[in-house]
């Protein structure tokens, strides 16, 4: 059930949204304590973004505007996305998700590029590129008179990058990488993340033709073309490219395919440029140097009475057009570049969150018709209500500057202000701060398990659906727990069956009600719309290449796919010592206790000199069958507090890692502890003892072939890399459902 504000017009938080809010988004001190409340943080946004006005009417009533806008966020109705809540009215002041830059077909162009996006993750965004203007390998390049490396080669550059920004301590960079189907290299790229270790800091999709897929549909070859000239380097089979395309789809979810022609179809400057790219999650569409100010109506809060309250929703819709153009003026952007594209088009993507759970609160399941006819009506009723909205900001405030020669002015349209008004994007973490269902996308889960630090659990349980069992006085806490067992109602004769025919999650649906949902938003929608299609474990490749055709008959502009368990069976095969320890830690037992690994008789070990200000520092790493198993500590002086510390330090690593922790999450806990006397410079400055043993084990790690970005495995096989909760795949991303984690954050 939705969030409700309380009468003095405070967040009504779960305590789950509570601790996101505290985590990511509130100011806090050096020491990581909050120096703000949620209120206050909602305040802040609201001021900062009712500021602009004063920019088009300088009689503007800014504090009646703001008011507006507060309460507007704060009763849960919208929410701008992420970076707006976290940084407007702070200092970084960046406010938008994600960007899409240009990558030239020259050095100096392509590593351009890679400075940008440095900025640009720095600044917490995401971004997406188009590789397919650069040259296919072994191309000649005749300033040098060698040959090219490809695009594949320099994907690897920009991977490389967001990994070390990212270990420098910033919000992680998302990137998503793009090339045309009709590229030289396109099995390569088909290709490049087939193993997993390679290129975890990028989703992949094909930009697909319709050319191509009319070839598809024939099966015919069809021409690849060097973009340095276009000119012809060969064919290819369309349906056995489109197979392979499928096949590695099937195999971990990726790549996704992204329908080029349609993006441009519906570009509404094609005189300014060309669309190649979108963000990391595909819902929009964008011209390079574009960025991407997106918002989410919620939806859930708009019934009333077992029906839809349209003349409040239009309400909302017209403030939230005017706060997310009012975004555009308050952003502080990292580039000038990205300032001026911006301005010119004004895109704007209001989307919609809480659809399941409107839905369930009328009454209707998802994987019905009625769903379907029902999304497709309020999703033209936002996107006419939008450019209403946006046409009387028109009027007010001039059309947006490149309105000349765009769609809009060819059809004699009237001022309008923003390019495009409609985006349907994955809400993940604004979702669980309103308690609404994420995007358009069913439930997750009616309940599940969270674990909580002091290894208790708790039953987390749809608070409708909760409400309604004690209502209908089926509720008991024996089936609530029986519910997060299965995960779904679907199958549990002790809940009604009216009951479950409404409650039903990503998983109970058909790959294909996934489509018809997809499709039935984005046929009132301006960019596109972000949603995975889950497939169960058993489905076939021809399964997959069901739903890939269904979604291109349909109408959709991209699609993602997941099979569940896909990711985590090739993970569990090809992973390192250490992620095979833990999984052995973890046993067979009825209980799910983790399982103490007993000591052999002999054991293989390293040891490491460490300097610290204390003296050397000697660490002894030992290893059994299955990876890292013990530590042992040793001090150069005799005796001491500092030699009991380290020796305290080593029983308890040894103890987690017999216990199945991996060495990473020691490491993370143990690096960077300071104590009066540090030793060394630079790379070999040590901080204290416990940071002595992180760098040891680092360096034993490092020197052992262990893989230290273990995080991308861990949360592939279906648990959080920061709280161990339950993550999900939405709109071509993982996120967390405990604690607000994203991939793509």
């Amino acid at each position: 059930m939705p969030a409700q504000a309380s009468a003095a017009g405070q967040p009504a938080l779960t305590p789950n949204a509570l601790t996101v809010l505290e985590k990511r988004y509130l100011k806090r001190d050096t020491s990581g304590k909050p120096l703000e409340t949620p209120a206050d943080m909602f305040r802040r946004v609201a001021e900062t973004i009712a500021e602009p006005d004063k920019k088009f009417d300088k009689k503007a009533d800014v504090k009646k505007l703001a008011d507006r806008f507060y309460e507007m966020i704060v009763s849960f109705d919208f929410l701008p996305n992420s970076p707006t809540l976290m940084n407007a009215g702070r200092e970084l002041g960046q406010l938008s998700a994600c960007f899409v830059l240009p990558v030239g077909d020259s050095i100096e162009e392509i590593f351009d590029a890679v400075k940008f996006t440095a900025m640009i993750h720095k600044s917490g965004g995401g971004t997406g590129f188009s590789f397919s203007r650069l040259r296919p390998a072994n191309d000649l390049v005749k300033t040098t008179t060698g040959v090219s490396s490809g695009p594949i080669s320099f994907m690897r550059v920009f991977d490389t990058a967001t990994e070390t920004i990212k270990q420098g301590g910033t919000r992680r960079g998302a990137n998503m990488g793009i090339l045309r189907v009709d590229h030289p290299n396109i099995m390569d790229f088909i290709m490049c993340k087939a193993d997993q270790k390679l290129f975890n800091n990028f989703n992949i999709s094909v930009g697909l033709t319709e050319k191509f897929m009319e070839a598809v549909e024939r099966d015919e070859e069809y021409d690849l073309l060097n973009p340095r000239d276009k000119s012809k380097m060969g064919t290819l089979n369309a349906r056995k490219v489109f197979q392979r395309i499928v096949n590695q789809a099937w195999e971990n979810g990726e790549p996704g395919i992204i329908f080029l022609d349609r993006l441009n179809r519906d570009n509404p400057t094609p005189h300014v440029g060309e669309i190649e790219s979108t963000n990391p999650c595909g819902e929009q569409p964008l011209l390079p140097y574009e960025s991407c100010n997106l918002g989410s109506i919620n939806l859930g809060r708009f019934v009333s009475e077992g029906a839809i309250d349209w003349s409040r929703l239009k309400g909302v819709i017209h403030d939230a057009v005017h706060f997310l153009d009012n975004v555009i003026e308050a952003n502080k952007y990292p580039l000038q570049q990205i300032h001026d594209m911006t301005h010119s088009n004004r895109k704007i993507g209001l989307g919609v969150m809480g659809w399941a759970d409107m839905l369930i609160l009328l009454g209707i399941p998802y994987n019905s018709d009625e769903a379907v006819k029902l999304g497709k009506k309020v999703m033209q009723f936002i996107n006419d209500e939008g450019h209403a909205a946006s046409r009387e900001l028109g009027q007010k405030r001039g059309s947006f500057p490149n309105f000349t020669g765009s769609t809009f002015d060819k059809k004699g349209a009237l001022p309008q202000r923003n390019a495009t008004v409609t985006t349907i994007a994955p809400t993940g973490t604004i979702s669980m701060i309103a308690n609404a269902s994420s995007g358009v996308e069913p439930l997750f889960a009616i309940s599940y398990v969270k674990n909580v630090m002091d290894g208790t659990k708790l039953v987390e349980v749809n608070p409708t659906f909760e409400q309604l069992a004690k209502e209908r006085g089926f509720y008991s806490a024996e089936l609530m727990e029986k519910i997060a067992e299965h995960g779904s109602v679907h199958d549990l004769d002790e809940v009604p069956a009216d009951v479950r025919r409404v409650f039903v999650t990503a998983h109970d649906i058909t790959p294909e009600d996934h489509i018809q949902m997809q499709a039935a938003f984005q046929y009132h929608t301006d960019n596109a719309v972000s949603k995975t299609v889950n497939f169960p474990n058993t489905a076939t490749i021809e399964d997959v290449e069901n739903v890939y055709m269904l979604a291109y008959k349909t109408g959709c502009k991209g699609v993602t796919i997941y099979r569940d368990g896909s990711r985590d069976e090739q993970v569990l095969s090809t992973t390192r010592k250490e992620e095979k320890a833990a999984v052995a830690a973890i046993g067979t037992e009825d209980d799910k206790h983790a399982i103490k690994r007993e000591r052999p008789k002999a054991l293989k070990g390293w040891t490491y000199q460490m300097q610290t200000g204390c003296g050397p520092l000697y660490i002894t790493v030992n290893e059994d069958k299955n990876g890292l198993f013990e530590l042992f500590t040793t001090m150069g002086k005799a005796g001491g507090c500092a030699a009991s510390q380290s020796e305290a330090i080593g029983r308890m690593v040894s103890l987690a890692w017999r216990s199945g922790i991996q060495a990473r999450q020691v490491i993370k806990q143990l690096l960077g502890i300071s104590c009066h006397c540090p030793s060394g410079y630079g790379e070999n400055r040590v901080l204290s003892c416990a940071d002595a043993v992180a760098k040891a084990i680092q360096a034993h790690m490092l020197e052992n072939g262990y893989d230290l970005n273990a995080e991308a495995a861990q949360h592939e096989r279906g648990a959080c890399p920061e709280c161990g909760g339950i993550v999900e795949h939405e709109g071509g991303c993982m996120v967390c459902h405990v604690c607000g984690y994203s991939e793509c954050a």
